[in-house]
C-alpha cells in the first residue's frame, strides 16, 4: 500500500512537471514571436531544453516552486517555539499640521503603559517615517502571552481614563489608520535595545498566498548573510489584519552604513542564489526609512 502511493505521489509529482514544462515552451514561442529575428534561434534552442533536472535548468525561474503539503498552521511552523509573545504594528498616517503635537503626546503616555507592571505588554519601538510614506507614525507592541495578554491589556486600558482621554485627543489628528497581529520568524533575532543614534528600515513584503512556508524556508538561511553589523532586530509574519505580510526590521547608523552592509552582502556566496528563489515569492514590497521617538526602547543613547 505504501508503495502504491509512493508511486502515485510520483506521477503527480511527474505530470505536474510536465504541465510546467509545456507551460513554459508556450511561454518560450511567445517569446519568439516577439523577439527580434537573431533571437530566435537561441529561443527555440532554450524550448528544447526542458527535459533537464528542474534544479539545474534556468526554468525554475518561470514558477515558484511547489511547497509540499503540510498537516500544521504556519504560525506553528514558523514562529518561535520557547515564547508565546504576539506583536502588534500600527501604522498612523497623521495630519502634517499635528505631527509635532502628536509625537508630544505619544511621549507622554506610551512610556506609562510600556513601564506599568500590570498591563502584559512592552514598546518595542516606536518611529516617525523620514523615506516612504511621509507624516506616518509606526509603534511596535510586544505582548507577552499571546491573545489572553492582549485582552487583558485592551480590557484594562479602556478603563485608563487618562488613555481614553489620550486616544480621543490622538483621534483629531490622524487622516488614517490601520495595525496588523504579527508572529516573531523563530530564526530571527529578539528585538533587543542597541546603541545609537540608528536610524531603522522595516522592509515590508506582500507575498504570494500559499508561499509563506517557503519564505521562511529560505531566511532561515538568508538570514546568517546579514548579521556582520548587527544590524538585523526583527523578522515578523502576520496573523491579523493584512495576511501574508512580512516585516523585516533593520538598524542603521546611517543611509550609507546602509548601502554598504547591503553592498557586501552580494559578495558572500549563496546570498544571490536565495534573492533568486524568494523574489518570485513577493507580489509587491516597500521599505520605510524611519526615526525613533526619544522614548524608543530599541535605541539607547551610547
Amino acid at each position: 500500500m505504501g508503495e502504491g502511493a509512493a508511486g502515485r505521489g510520483g506521477g503527480g509529482k511527474g505530470a505536474e512537471r510536465r504541465r510546467q514544462s509545456k507551460m513554459a515552451a508556450r511561454v518560450l514561442r511567445s517569446l519568439g514571436a516577439a523577439a527580434p529575428p537573431r533571437l530566435r534561434p537561441a529561443l527555440r534552442g532554450l524550448t528544447t531544453s526542458t527535459n533537464r533536472s528542474r534544479e539545474d535548468s534556468w526554468l525554475k525561474s518561470l514558477f515558484v516552486r511547489k511547497v509540499d503539503p503540510r498537516k500544521d498552521a504556519h504560525s506553528n511552523l514558523l514562529a518561535k517555539k520557547e515564547t508565546s509573545s504576539l506583536y502588534k504594528i500600527q501604522f498612523h498616517n497623521v495630519k502634517p499640521e499635528c505631527l509635532e503635537a502628536y509625537n508630544q503626546i505619544c511621549q507622554e503616555v506610551l512610556p506609562k503603559i510600556h513601564a506599568e507592571k500590570h498591563y502584559p505588554c512592552t514598546l518595542v519601538g516606536t518611529w516617525n517615517t523620514w523615506y516612504g510614506e511621509q507624516d506616518q507614525a509606526v509603534h511596535l507592541w510586544r505582548y507577552e502571552g499571546g491573545y489572553p495578554a492582549l485582552n487583558e491589556v485592551m480590557s484594562k486600558l479602556r478603563e485608563n481614563k487618562e488613555f481614553v482621554a489620550f486616544r480621543k485627543e490622538r483621534g483629531n489628528m490622524l487622516l488614517s489608520r490601520k495595525n496588523q497581529l504579527l508572529l516573531e520568524f523563530s530564526f530571527w533575532n529578539e528585538p533587543v535595545p542597541r546603541p545609537g543614534p540608528n536610524i531603522y528600515e522595516l522592509r515590508s513584503y506582500q507575498l504570494r498566498p500559499g508561499t509563506m512556508i517557503e519564505w521562511g524556508n529560505y531566511w532561515a538561511r538568508a538570514i546568517r548573510f546579514r548579521q556582520d553589523n548587527e544590524e538585523a532586530v526583527g523578522g515578523f509574519f502576520s496573523q491579523i489584519g493584512q495576511l501574508y505580510m512580512v516585516h523585516h526590521l533593520w538598524a542603521y547608523k546611517d543611509l550609507q552604513s546602509r548601502e554598504d552592509t547591503r553592498n557586501a552582502a552580494w559578495h558572500k556566496h549563496g546570498w544571490e542564489e536565495l534573492v533568486y528563489y524568494t523574489v518570485p515569492l513577493i507580489q509587491e514590497m516597500e521599505s520605510r526609512i524611519m526615526i525613533p521617538l526619544k522614548i524608543s526602547p530599541l535605541n539607547c543613547e551610547s
